[in-house]
């Protein structure tokens, strides 16, 4: 049997514009004929490469912590540190298994560490945050800088950085999410690893000096300058940015689509924190429910606050704090706080600096009843 006589691949439409090239005998063999030569005819798959919209391989998910925390912490009990290289149980996509991605090109992981234990210091390519979920006494070190971390913290490891992580001796297990760009680098064909010669940094700078120095709202530290293409801050905490938002509520009606919404940004240019990889934070005021849009991008949600639910692509998903759950590209979403009386708080990265650099971002407004999406049966 020849390949001329076995069905290809033939995305055809009958629609002006659009390639609808029937198969022949002579076609097919024509096929195989440039499949010897490592090549083949646009037409049998240009209807494929280029959708009429963007179409996500990846599906919403929500992962609940309550699920995953025990796993979490048995993992002490099975790996140490030093053989694990980081003790981190990833979340995977189950359209995106082949990359260990959570969502589009976007990695995440809950990774524990217990008092007195230290990872050994690395870089690589990728960028990469940390969100404090639970414990006390956690810490990072970031080219010589080292940065205390408390719940709900956010801290830089940018790529080409010397970074590690620890617990200090008096402190309590510590969980948090880590984020990253691996899958989208690795795509790239980019990512380089490496491990510090003394598997240790030392800590050449006063304690949480970044913070002290460019974390004072509207204020430049005089004499300091920044040419690093990502944010000199490093460490974003929870209190001042919750403080924001409030402040912020009292000043605007926020969005319709996200509620009161502050992105973290480099104080220096006020464009992202990182290169790749963008970050907020959005407060639902009580009761608040969203208008449904969607947009280029993928977002991966962490609830720092509060309890609610999403709707995505028309399916609920049920959050509390804690819970991590992820929007694909181009997928329809809104968000609802289901207190009456307090708010909540939902911390997001995304990969939106590439979509914008690149001039890929494109958004819609969902039309129908009244903004808001109907359940899927």
């Amino acid at each position: 049997m020849t390949n001329a006589s076995v069905a290809r691949e033939n995305y055809r439409e009958d629609v002006a514009g659009r390639a609808n090239v029937e198969d022949t005998p002579e076609l097919l063999a024509y096929y195989d004929e440039l499949e010897t030569l490592d090549a083949g005819a646009l037409w049998t798959v240009a209807n494929k490469i280029e959708p009429w919209q963007p179409k996500s391989a990846s599906v919403p998910v929500l992962w609940r912590y309550d699920d995953l925390r025990e796993h979490v912490l048995r993992s002490v009990d099975l790996v140490s540190p030093e053989k694990a290289g980081r003790r981190v149980i990833y979340l995977n996509n189950p359209g995106r298994r082949d990359f260990a991605a959570a969502v589009g090109w976007l990695y995440s992981g809950l990774q524990v560490m217990l008092p007195g234990e230290v990872a050994s210091a690395h870089a690589h390519s990728a960028s990469a945050l940390r969100f404090i979920m639970e414990g006390t006494g956690a810490y990072t070190i970031v080219d010589g800088h080292k940065m205390t971390l408390g719940a709900n913290d956010f801290v830089l490891t940018p790529n080409g950085t010397w970074h590690e992580h620890g617990v200090a001796g008096d402190g309590l297990p510590c969980i948090w999410q880590d984020g990253l760009d691996i899958p989208l680098v690795n795509t790239l064909e980019a990512n380089f690893y490496a491990v510090h010669a003394d598997m240790q940094q030392t800590v050449a700078y006063p304690v949480d000096d970044m913070i002290n120095t460019w974390g004072n709202s509207g204020l430049r530290p005089h004499g300091r300058e920044w040419s690093k293409p990502y944010s000199p801050l490093l460490k974003y905490e929870w209190a001042p940015t919750y403080e924001a938002l409030l402040r912020y509520a009292k000043a605007s009606d926020g969005s319709p689509f996200d509620g009161v919404m502050m992105s973290y940004v480099n104080p220096l240019t006020g464009g992202p924190v990182m290169q790749t990889i963008g970050a907020s934070m959005q407060m639902l005021r009580p009761g608040e429910h969203t208008r449904a849009h969607r947009h280029t991008g993928s977002f991966i949600y962490q609830v720092a606050k509060g309890a609610g639910h999403s709707i995505i692509d028309g399916k609920r998903f049920d959050w509390k704090a804690r819970d991590i759950f992820c929007v694909p590209a181009w997928a329809w979403h809104e968000h609802a706080n289901g207190s009456e009386s307090d708010d909540a708080c939902l911390f997001t990265f995304n990969d939106l600096p590439v979509m914008h650099a690149l001039g890929l971002y494109r958004e819609e407004a969902f039309g129908d009843n009244n903004g808001q999406q109907r359940l899927a049966a």
